[in-house]
């Protein structure tokens, strides 16, 4: 049999590479989600533990609904996120790196349409809490916040570092992995998230990442 050569041959290598790569990343999301699906036993009481006992820490604390929302609604705000990788996109245009820019915007936006098509396809409820302090529309799972700020980050390092001081790059590390785990603290503090949403969202915004930087760079 002749083999293949030229374009054919490595758009095969490369679509075989990314798929390889992202079906590795979805092994942990794909086991999240079974155990979401399955309603397991430990998860169940793991998840309905934090958000009772961080509810009435809240309840109990009120000036800590302030600091809470100021985050999760403007600081982590997924808004807030794709503006911040739109800017990005602005400036990698200007410097006529068209590829990295296409990757930057690929990511957010798949991202964004990849986490609402698991969240209609699971159609999981949010907390039911008594005396709830915040309240928001649509499923749970996977949260959209935690994802937004994984993919967004993931986006921000990946794309900034090489430019950043090596001296600075730590902070700008911190900053990352600050952002993407408090703004899933925030989400079951606020009770219209389950800890187990929470992680489904930075699974799956890893998947996300993963996937789309194979496609471009293989």
């Amino acid at each position: 049999m002749r083999r293949r050569n030229g374009p054919d041959a490595r758009f095969g290598a490369r679509l075989a590479i990314t798929s390889a790569a992202t079906a590795v990343a979805a092994v942990p999301f794909s086991l999240a989600l079974v155990l979401v699906e399955s309603q397991w036993a430990p998860l169940h009481r793991l998840d309905q533990g934090a958000a009772e006992r961080l509810h009435r820490y809240v309840l109990g604390h009120p000036s800590w609904l302030g600091v809470l929302d100021f985050f999760t609604h403007i600081v982590w705000d997924p808004v807030t996120m794709r503006l911040l990788v739109a800017a990005v996109v602005v400036w990698l245009l200007r410097r006529r790196a068209l590829r990295l820019a296409a990757w930057a915007a690929c990511t957010a936006i798949t991202g964004g349409l990849v986490g609402l098509l698991a969240k209609n396809a699971v159609e999981r409820a949010r907390p039911h809490l008594p005396d709830p302090v915040a309240h928001a529309p649509g499923f749970s799972f996977p949260s959209g916040h935690a994802m937004t700020a994984t993919t967004s980050c993931a986006v921000l390092l990946l794309v900034l570092l090489p430019v950043i001081p090596k001296a600075w790059r730590p902070l700008a590390w911190a900053i990352a992995v600050v952002s993407v785990i408090g703004v899933g603290f925030t989400r079951v503090a606020l009770g219209v998230h389950w800890v187990s949403d929470v992680v489904g969202g930075w699974l799956l915004g890893i998947v996300v990442v993963t996937a789309t930087a194979f496609a471009f760079e293989a």
